[in-house]
């Protein structure tokens, strides 16, 4: 059978039969990925442990006639010791892969910087960003933030969202795209503090050094305006977002 090579992030696996599984995975070449994994379920084999949520690892297929078949499973990255022994970590990291899952559709098409962003998001979660460690919920933030943006729907945190005009402004509308002055803005809308603002476009852009020194109150309810902004333009909540802990952030 034709073979190929690609490399790949696990994002979820599903038992098929009495000793396979098909795995699903955000590839770098060939975006969502489908394939099965012939015998892992076996204590006997040899790359069953490569195959798991959070893997970023190397991979030969085999082309077959509906799924292919991993026939050769090199670990890159194993992600998934890390996130495996702390629970926070482990959640935020769920959220990632639940929403690269989402918001890439379509199997077969190239989505490259999806990839790339989420192996970035993964290496920051266990290893720390390029300006240091940061809260498991702060990097979460980030990536959704950015994946969302990368699929079309960044949230405007300057002007107004629906109007255009010139901001700063007061209000915060999940619905209506972000921040919206006092005249577009709907009942029931946020109004956070400019910090929060500020902080959640340091986010957007992946500014690391500004979000040195954040303040507990500033995180949380930034990530409250993530979790709304989510929820909407994904139709419906992230089911991993609800096991996740909101511990407290260091001043």
């Amino acid at each position: 059978m034709p073979t190929y090579r690609d490399e790949a992030v696990v994002l979820r696996t599903h038992k098929l039969g009495e000793a396979d599984r098909i795995i699903t995975m955000l590839s770098r070449r060939n975006g969502k990925v489908r394939a099965v994994a012939k015998g892992v379920r076996r204590t006997s084999s040899k790359f069953g442990a490569r195959l798991e949520p959070f893997s970023h690892v190397d991979l030969q297929f085999a082309t077959g006639r509906t799924l292919d078949v991993i026939t050769q499973a090199v670990t890159l990255h194993a992600y998934s010791e890390p996130l495996a022994h702390d629970y926070e970590r482990y959640t935020t990291g769920q959220v990632m892969i639940e929403t690269a899952d989402r918001l890439v559709t379509e199997e077969r098409e190239p989505a490259l910087q999806q990839f790339q962003l989420l192996v970035g998001a993964l290496h920051a979660l266990t290893a720390g960003t390029t300006d240091g460690p940061r809260p498991p919920a702060m990097v979460m933030d980030a990536y959704l933030l950015r994946s969302v943006a990368l699929a079309g729907y960044a949230p405007t945190l300057t002007d107004c969202a629906r109007c255009g005009a010139e901001g700063p402004h007061e209000a915060f509308s999940p619905q209506l795209g972000g921040m919206v002055c006092r005249r577009c803005r709907p009942p029931g809308s946020a109004h956070p503090a400019p910090a929060t603002v500020a902080y959640l476009a340091a986010l957007l852009t992946g500014d690391w050094q500004g979000t040195q020194g954040v303040g507990d109150v500033t995180v949380r309810q930034g990530s409250g305006l993530v979790a709304a902004f989510i929820g909407w333009h994904l139709e419906r909540g992230l089911r991993s977002l609800g096991h996740v802990e909101r511990t407290r952030v260091p001043d």
